[in-house]
């Protein structure tokens, strides 16, 4: 690879609009590392929604004469502005619409408006809002709203068209050039790719294919990137790819597959009900479904540690009595040793002991190291089965989760040599460690656990890092509180 190459649309056409040529590769001697503009970026996608925020202000108070006493408008400009923020209605689109966006708005001013009547003609009935009054604040405040939005989406989009936002498209060679050649076709979109981070070989002579994640740095930096577009796994460039991340990138997952019949409602992600597009907002960018990948609200929070502390902590003390008898029959029928510890891998690959009650003695480390499962063990103890197929040899990991060795909900912990092994073969299952791992999880409720599929398992678990949320933790664990009653062992 050349110094210094340019992005080119295929065919040779010329860029529209004037763009000048692309530099991906910087200088030989210059320093490598990730150095962006400190602030610059971030300040901006801060103050992106602004803009819709003062539209919708202008248009409360636009509406704000229907109403039959000033101090009215004041909570109703409140509850549009909260609900449009839930809603992240103040989060601009790829590519913006006003249309696209109108139901959601005109419900919430509905909303917003109705409430706003019930409280008044609970707290003062002679104050009492009219239905004309309601339908015609309604009216207003939708037009008004409409027209401000449209007005600030109309100027992002001319923006955009002629100052498009440099990318780069991560993925693999067979598929990531398309996709950039795809979104150098419709400078519209807002996204004009400089390069393509592959491996596995060069995918054309017009597009530059980057090889390392040293020169996709580069890239990055010389051209201010402010956006990468992931087309399929990305295997090594994951470390990459949250560098670019924490320096303030705003990260789109590309789906280039065509739809295909035989897939439609009929994979691992639908029958969990977590597939990525039903469960965030995606967005067509240049023909292309594309959903924007939210880093900031990761599976680590406080939220999450406080919750593990409190549950964790207060079924250690109801299974406290439960912890004694086990340990107690364990020891009179089995011998000393109650507790079983071994190696297994967390957080960042870091190794950590794991908790659990003795079930199987191993012959020695190495199978106790290597062998796989030991469910079929015809020398196991009655005792020791029940143990297994009621998961109670797994109680004294709430010891692991109150020390925050692990959490609650998060992808099972497994052995060094089984991770080496899997990370080799299976695609994505390395990127399981990017949390904690757990006690249950999205793939334990959705019966993959035992003698089950791996790469299933590795799917499920990158899943729900993908759409972690406080509420799904707690419906995993009042779905796995659901599987104890009909145990099925491990």
């Amino acid at each position: 690879m050349t110094a210094e190459r340019t992005v080119t649309p295929p065919g040779g056409v010329p860029p529209e609009r004037g763009f000048p040529p692309v530099s991906v590769i910087h200088p030989r001697g210059a320093g490598g590392g990730l150095r962006l503009p400190a602030g610059r970026r971030t300040a901006g996608r801060r103050t992106a929604g602004l803009p819709l925020l003062a539209a919708d202000a202008a248009a409360a108070l636009t509406a704000a004469p229907a109403l039959p006493h000033p101090l009215m408008t004041a909570p109703l400009l409140l509850a549009v502005l909260c609900l449009n923020a839930r809603a992240a209605l103040y989060r601009p689109a790829a590519v913006p619409a006003v249309l696209d966006e109108l139901p959601a708005v005109c419900a919430r001013i509905t909303v917003s408006w109705c409430a706003l009547a019930a409280v008044v003609a609970a707290l003062s009935p002679a104050h009492a809002l009219s239905v004309r009054t309601l339908l015609t604040g309604c009216v207003l405040q939708s037009a008004a709203s409409w027209t401000g939005r449209g007005a600030v989406h109309w100027h992002r989009r001319r923006t955009l068209t002629r100052h498009p936002a440099a990318a780069l498209v991560v993925g693999p060679a067979a598929t990531a050039p398309r996709v950039a050649a795809a979104f150098l076709r419709h400078p519209g979109c807002g996204l004009r790719p400089v390069g393509v981070l592959a491996d596995g070989g060069a995918g054309g002579e017009e597009l530059p294919v980057l090889s390392t994640d040293e020169e996709a740095q580069r890239a990055v930096i010389q051209n201010n990137v402010r956006a990468v577009l992931i087309v399929g796994p990305v295997g090594e460039h994951a470390p990459l790819l949250r560098k670019l991340a924490a320096a303030d990138c705003v990260l789109w997952e590309v789906d280039a597959d065509l739809p295909a019949p035989e897939r439609a409602g009929d994979t691992a992600y639908d029958e969990a009900g977590h597939t990525p597009r039903r469960r965030s907002q995606g967005e067509r960018i240049a023909g292309f479904s594309c959903r924007r990948l939210d880093v900031g609200r990761r599976p680590d929070s406080p939220a999450k540690r406080v919750l593990d502390v409190l549950v964790s902590g207060i079924l250690l003390l109801l299974a406290a009595p439960v912890l004694l008898v086990c340990g107690v029959v364990l020891r009179v029928s089995d011998g000393p040793r109650v507790l079983f510890r071994q190696e297994r891998v967390g957080k960042n690959g870091r190794p950590f002991t794991l908790l659990k009650f003795r079930t199987h003695r191993p012959a020695d480390p190495h199978e106790a190291a290597t062998r796989w499962s030991v469910a079929g063990e015809r020398n196991m103890s009655r005792f020791c089965r029940f143990l297994r197929r009621t998961s109670l040899d797994e109680l004294p990991q709430l010891w692991n989760v109150f020390r925050g060795d692990m959490t609650l909900v998060g992808p099972r912990p497994e052995r060094p040599y089984f991770v080496a092994v899997f990370s080799q073969t299976y695609p994505g299952y390395a990127a399981r460690h990017r949390i904690r791992t757990g006690l249950t999880g999205l793939a334990q409720i959705h019966g993959l656990r035992g003698d089950t599929s791996i790469e299933d398992r590795a799917r499920f678990d990158n899943a729900y890092i993908d759409d972690w949320s406080l509420w799904q933790d707690v419906c995993i664990l009042l779905r796995t509180a659901a599987t104890l009653v009909r145990p099925t062992g491990s």
